[in-house]
């Protein structure tokens, strides 16, 4: 009989080990997405512990939502007086964007709209200091605005629509 016992409580205690291990380590109490007109948050209420890992390449916190994110970084060697300034009303956009370029001359200058594919949406001339470019017509998620001039690239922004 106490054999019988003894394993019985070796097996219980596999189990909760088992169980433990590849458990969930909270359990959330509830989560959601908020939305308004300075952006998007996505939250979870409940959770008490989580753990960051760190390697070389970066880090990532277990637990934690993580967001995604690309970013380039471009420039010219030569950018004095250049100063390049986009407005975009609201933040993120629901369809319009305005564009301001100061203190540059407008010849050959022009604007590139990319979808997160790399596909070309507009492709037009920058003819003034205030360019309003529409998106109406896409769907909601990140585009890439490129500003060249004479096929240099100047600068590139990443715009959000709702």
């Amino acid at each position: 009989m106490t054999r019988i016992i003894k394993s019985m409580f070796v097996l219980m205690a596999l189990c909760i080990s088992i169980l433990t291990t590849y458990g969930q380590s909270a359990i959330p109490a509830t989560g959601g997405t908020a939305t308004g007109t300075g952006g998007t948050v996505t939250y979870t209420v409940g959770q008490v512990t989580y753990s960051t890992f760190t390697g070389s390449s970066g880090s990532v916190a277990q637990g934690v939502q993580q967001p995604w994110e690309i970013s380039t970084v471009t420039a010219i060697e030569k950018t004095e007086g250049i100063t390049l300034e986009m407005s975009v009303y609201p933040n993120p956009t629901d369809g319009a964007l305005k564009l301001t370029v100061k203190s540059f001359d407008h010849k050959g200058l022009r604007y590139r709209l990319y979808d997160m594919n790399g596909v070309l949406l507009q492709d037009k001339p920058i003819e003034s200091e205030e360019t309003e470019i529409l998106l109406q017509g896409y769907s909601s998620t990140m585009y890439f605005l490129r500003i060249v001039n004479n096929k240099q690239e100047i600068k590139v922004f990443k715009i959000v629509k709702n």
